[in-house]
């Protein structure tokens, strides 16, 4: 895809693969996180499709996880071509700034010049020769110094995702879809989401942040300097095994946690230096269980889905989804939207309208001491 020294030859991937996703609790668990499961039906879980998407841009050598402690083996059991120089453990969550930059800062001492992306480990994306043009634009791009994110057409006023306000085009050769971002809206409410959708103009943030490692270090030490002299001295020592383990106890508990939407994409977007390339495929952040009943339902409100290698539902004029982990037969009559997931240990039951609101479910259990169904 790319001859010696162009922008694509010079870039590595990243995948941030954090988070329990909470909003997918009891499916989604500490030990067992989102990027962990199948939920596409594909057959493996969401980390290796992710893989599978970026071994055509990167190649299986330039691909760097970012993940917890605890993650290490089932991420490697996934991922059998990871290199182990390319496997970075996290002590404790500390936010995607924190994750996104240490991988940045790392490979910027290996590599000066080189340019990085971070994708979510738990993403749906389908038709993949979108999905390259996009990234291969957005490579251009910051090359040419921006910070580039790749954009997704709203649907709907979803309150989850961050908005990027287009302005005119970029001329950047070998990017032609290019745009400068106006303004950037992380997780706006729902007035301002609504408005977003009816004035256009407005695209969401697929979370992909595509920069050069350099300047990306230089945004986060312009809104957080103390996060970044963090970063770049665990960076010195990471590449030696006597220093990195007393350096990342040390430093890295006391790391501030933001998301890089706050701490890059926001202030980089008013300085004028973020630019977004439209991405065409079809994507999906699987923030919650309506979107996972749409995702496997074929987007058709009136259909159950129903996931669970040996789910034993009974269904009469009803729909939604159920997720069963249990051999118990589950019996759904005239109910419409339902969500059920059905574990071993825990059982939750609400509606696609409610599905954002299972995150609170999961911070009323770690207030409660309930950490045994977390």
């Amino acid at each position: 895809m790319a001859t010696r020294n162009t922008p694509l030859d010079r870039f590595y991937s990243v995948i941030p693969a954090g988070g329990i996703g909470s909003r997918l609790w009891p499916l989604s668990r500490a030990d067992a996180p989102k990027f962990l499961h199948d939920l596409t039906g594909s057959g493996q879980t969401l980390l290796r499709d992710t893989w599978d998407r970026l071994v055509p841009v990167s190649g299986e050598q330039r691909i760097m996880v970012v993940t917890g402690r605890a993650h290490r083996a089932a991420v490697e059991a996934q991922l059998p071509a990871l290199a182990d120089h390319n496997v970075v453990l996290e002590s404790e969550p500390r936010d995607s700034t924190a994750a996104i930059g240490l991988a940045a800062a790392i490979l910027e001492r290996r590599e000066p010049g080189v340019i990085i992306g971070s994708f979510a480990a738990d993403h749906v994306i389908t038709n993949q020769a979108l999905f390259l043009q996009a990234v291969t634009q957005a490579v251009a791009v910051a090359d040419a110094g921006y910070i580039a994110l790749v954009g997704i057409q709203p649907t709907e006023p979803a309150i989850g995702f961050g908005y990027i306000h287009c302005g005119g085009a970029v001329e950047i050769d070998g990017a032609p879809s290019a745009m400068a971002v106006d303004s950037f809206k992380e997780k706006p409410d729902l007035a301002t989401a609504q408005s977003y959708l009816s004035t256009g103009g407005y695209l969401w943030n697929a979370s992909m942040f595509i920069s050069r490692a350099d300047r990306l270090l230089e945004e986060i030490g312009r809104s957080e300097p103390e996060l970044l002299a963090g970063l770049l001295e665990l960076a010195a020592a990471w590449d030696d095994p006597a220093t990195r383990g007393p350096a990342v106890d040390r430093i890295w508990p006391g790391l501030k946690k933001i998301a890089i939407d706050y701490s890059v994409a926001e202030p980089a977007a008013a300085a004028g230096r973020l630019a977004v390339v439209p991405g065409y495929f079809d994507w999906d952040d699987i923030g919650d269980f309506a979107s996972l009943a749409k995702l496997n339902s074929g987007g058709r409100k009136s259909d159950l889905a129903i996931l669970g290698e040996n789910a034993r539902v009974l269904s009469d004029s009803s729909s939604g989804i159920v997720v069963s982990q249990s051999k118990r037969v589950i019996s759904l009559i005239g109910v419409k939207d339902i969500v059920v997931v059905d574990t071993p240990d825990a059982l939750l039951v609400t509606t696609s309208e409610h599905a954002q609101r299972v995150k609170a479910v999961v911070d009323a259990l770690k207030l409660s001491g309930s950490s045994d169904v977390l």
